[in-house]
Order: structure tokens, then sequence, then C-alpha cells
């Protein structure tokens, strides 16, 4: 019986490792769209602390610190000056939200 324990833990352990690991290939997308992927890059606008961005057109995330909801809306929809991004996927859009919802919560 204890060896159906460890084999449980091993299997738990290993998804777990593999969850973090698609988790932190998710967000390395995310922040390469953000700092240049994305046409035109979300860095020429945003101010983001962890991409080195410092733009002065759009808000600054850091201090406007959106949840990935309200940047996926932003980048489909537009908002403001900010038109929307047809070009990229699903994927790519939640890639940018997860990644700028994490980062502007870092500071």
């Amino acid at each position: 019986m204890a060896w159906i324990a460890v084999y449980r833990f091993a299997m738990a352990a290993a998804l777990l490792a593999s969850a973090a690991s698609v988790h932190a290939q998710a967000e390395d997308a995310g922040k390469a769209l953000f700092t240049g992927g994305a046409t035109p890059a979300c860095i020429e606008c945003h101010t983001l602390k962890d991409a080195d961005a410092m733009g002065y057109v759009g808000p600054s995330l850091d201090e406007l610190k959106p949840d990935a909801r309200r940047v996926i809306n932003a980048l489909k929809n537009g908002k403001d000056l900010m038109k929307p991004y047809p070009g990229l996927s699903d994927a790519q859009i939640e890639a940018i939200a997860r990644y700028v919802e994490r980062a502007s919560r870092m500071n």
C-alpha cells in the first residue's frame, strides 16, 4: 500500500512540474508578444516595469494593474486611442493578458 502513496505523490509532482513549465512558457510568450511580437508593440505606448517599457501614450499598466479579462477586452475591441489587434490569435491574446496581469502586480 505504501508504494501506491509514493506512486500517487510522484504522479502529482510530475503533473505540477508539467503545469508550471506550460505556465512559464505561456508567460514567456506573452512577454515576447508584449515587447515586440504584437504590431504595434505594446511597449511603444504602455509603461510596464517588468518589460522595461516606458511608453507615454497609453496608461501605465503598473499603476492600472489590469486583470486578464480587461486586457483581453482591450486587445480584442480597442480602448480609447488603442486600436484592436485582429492579427493576434486567441492564444496570443490570452498569453499577453496573463503576462500583463501578473507583471503589473509585481510592483
